[in-house]
């Protein structure tokens, strides 16, 4: 481990000029996600700190005024003159575009920041940003407002010798945050938590000043990314009490891998390169598969589970209720895409795979109870897995022999360009019916549904195959699901869940959008989903109508129009009370209407399956705590 972490070693690699004109480059939006992120950035370089063994707290404050200060024991930003740049090693890392101690030099073997564009893209987009390090004794302050210098670097006190670290404190502009600039709590907590499971033993405290919602949260995980996996799979039902752990270090690739069964149907497997999430895969998860598959057969044909004639057990079967975290640390990873989401280095595959092969037969070898419920679990998989082969051959037989590829009940648009088509998915006939006759022909499809659709969070894939409503839908997408999912096949730009305003109709809306997350994930991903807003009022006065989607909305027009007995309103309970021409009017018109898109952040790709683990799964009490805690967030509640 190199120790010479000096001025020079902050290598520049070019200027700073675009990143204010064009900072979605930077930080992909300047939304609420964008904004987030300036705190991960800096988070980031801290964490590299204790990736190379340096740094053991890192402390994130949200300030009264909505800055926000991090804060890390670490070495210290260098204060020193950079030779090349003629100024201090910190002016450079914040003034200066790919400029830190990640691209050579020995600063780091390994790093989250890759690009080292945290520190200067912060500082291009805040008001103001000061930086307060801790090195050599004595205390080092400087500021800078809107990406330029403000004040120079000076020695504003001293320390003891052997307290290091830096403090950086930001105001992100507000003009170019112009959607908000208010930090949301839970958001950080959800990232700050991961990143504390992925780096064993860092301590990371979170600390919200702000009058009104002060609260504090420390997450230290001395056992790192085995207690991940107890967290993801705490509201489920494991098969066996022990965390399955692999680690080593092969071709200087270090890997580490968790996992554990649990009684559900989903494989949850989440995999990491330097703390950075890959959420779509790359070698390491390639190396996982072959040697999980590889492995569990071995054992199941030397132990006699599987007889000479029996198939091998797919890797889907064995992987089957799973929960998983692959982590690897790698001095020079190669991401597919700008958007570092597919891991493409070669050596990851062959570390994995040979780490993972050694350390599991041992461990199968040494656990004969846990192995057999695994491969009993995987052949029951295997089973339920032909069971649906066999009924979605019967129906695309069925299908081919009819002569009709659409569901009987679909009313179809007649436009056959999906970029100008849209799906209504509506349950009930009456609604479906008003539909119907409401809607464009020309783009606009009407897809009714009986009833509830099958909670799919319990059901393996020859039940899902087998149900009615769900068949419907997956024929009327034109996708398929799960691996057969192929998204240029989707015969609609726009998948929209209506249903009525009420309990019922909320709960439907949480079993299409488990349905949807579980098996066309992709649908939501690339923004095909929406849920429909029907208005929750009707307010008639003097022969004018209007409509109000919020109680908010109703109070506001019954103020402008006057309070008298005038006034008539009319409390929608369901999309049937409406005639066509209100339904067309208030929730299908594209002119007038108000859509919610569903979207997926692959950022908390993890609290999302818990979410929908504690409301569709089968234990009641974390659902009870869950509803209790978010209670006070419910509006519009029919009781």
């Amino acid at each position: 481990m190199s120790t010479n972490y000096d001025a020079n070693q902050i290598q520049i690699l070019e200027g700073l000029e675009a990143v204010r004109k064009r900072p979605g480059m930077y930080i992909g939006s300047t939304s609420s996600k964008g904004l987030h992120h300036l705190v991960y950035e800096i988070v980031d370089n801290a964490v590299d700190e204790a990736l190379a063994g340096y740094c053991s707290e890192i402390s994130v404050i949200i300030n009264p005024d909505n800055s926000i200060t991090v804060v890390d024991n670490g070495r210290g930003i260098p204060v020193g003159i950079n030779k090349k740049a003629g100024i201090p090693a910190v002016e450079v890392v914040f003034t200066v575009l790919h400029a830190g101690g990640k691209f050579g030099g020995g600063g780091y073997k390994v790093s989250g920041g890759l690009h080292g564009v945290g520190a200067s893209v912060v500082n291009a987009l805040s008001n103001w940003v000061e930086v307060i390090i801790y090195r050599d004794g004595k205390v080092h302050k400087q500021r800078f407002e809107k990406g330029k210098v403000a004040t120079k670097l000076e020695v504003v006190g001293e320390c003891e010798l052997e307290k290091t670290g830096t403090t950086v404190s930001f105001l992100p502009d507000e003009a170019i945050f112009r959607e908000t600039t208010i930090y949301d709590y839970e958001v950080l907590k959800e990232h700050l938590r991961e990143m504390a499971f992925l780096t064993k033993n860092i301590k990371i405290n979170l600390e919200d000043k702000r009058e009104g919602e002060e609260q504090k949260d420390i997450f230290h995980y001395e056992g790192g990314i085995k207690e991940f996996v107890q967290y993801l799979n705490k509201n489920k039902t494991p098969l066996y009490d022990d965390i399955i752990y692999c680690e080593g270090l092969k071709d200087r690739v270090q890997v580490e891998v968790a996992m554990q069964h649990n009684d559900a149907y989903s494989e949850n497997i989440y995999t990491f390169v330097n703390n950075i999430t890959t959420p779509d895969g790359g070698t390491h998860l390639s190396g996982f598969k072959n040697a999980v598959t590889k492995t569990f057969n071995d054992y199941a044909r030397k132990n006699k589970i599987l007889k000479d004639n029996d198939p091998n057990l797919s890797g889907e079967d064995i992987r089957e209720g799973i929960t998983c975290i692959i982590s690897i640390k790698i001095e020079d990873p190669q991401f597919e895409g700008q958007t570092k989401q597919k891991l493409g280095n070669s050596e990851a595959r062959a570390a994995v795979d040979s780490i993972v092969s050694e350390q599991l037969t041992y461990f199968l070898e040494q656990n004969p109870r846990v192995a057999r419920i695994i491969c009993e679990k995987s052949l029951s998989s295997q089973r339920a897995r032909e069971a649906a082969r066999k009924a979605r051959d019967m129906s695309r037989r069925k299908t081919y022999l009819e002569g009709n590829a659409l569901p009987g009940k679909l009313a179809d648009c007649s436009d056959k360009d999906p970029k100008n088509c849209e799906i209504f998915i509506v349950e009930g006939d009456s609604a479906g019916g008003s539909a119907k006759t409401a809607r464009s022909r020309a783009t606009q499809a009407i897809l009714p549904l009986r009833g509830k659709i099958l909670n799919v969070e319990k059901a393996r894939l020859d039940r899902i195959y087998s149900n009615e409503e769900i068949k419907a839908m997956i024929t009327a997408f034109g996708t398929g699901i799960h691996d057969d999912f192929d998204i240029t096949k989707l015969r609609y730009d726009k998948i929209i869940i209506m249903t009525d305003a009420d309990v019922d109709g909320a709960h439907i809306d949480t079993l299409m959008l488990t349905f949807l997350y579980r098996f066309m994930p992709d649908l939501i991903k690339e923004g095909h989903v929406y849920l429909a807003q029907p208005p929750l009022f009707k307010i008639e006065k003097n022969k004018k109508v209007w409509y109000a989607y919020s109680d908010e909305e109703l109070d506001k027009i019954l103020t402008d129009i006057g309070r008298d007995g005038n006034n008539r309103v009319q409390r929608y309970k369901g999309l049937g009370e409406m005639d066509a021409e209100q339904l067309w009017e208030t929730t299908m018109d594209p002119e007038s209407r108000v859509l919610l898109k569903v979207t997926m952040d692959d950022t908390t790709s993890t609290e999302m399956d818990l979410i929908f683990t504690t409301l569709m799964g089968d234990k009641v009490e974390p659902r009870r705590e869950f509803i209790e805690k978010n209670a006070k967030y419910v509006k519009n509640l029919d009781i």
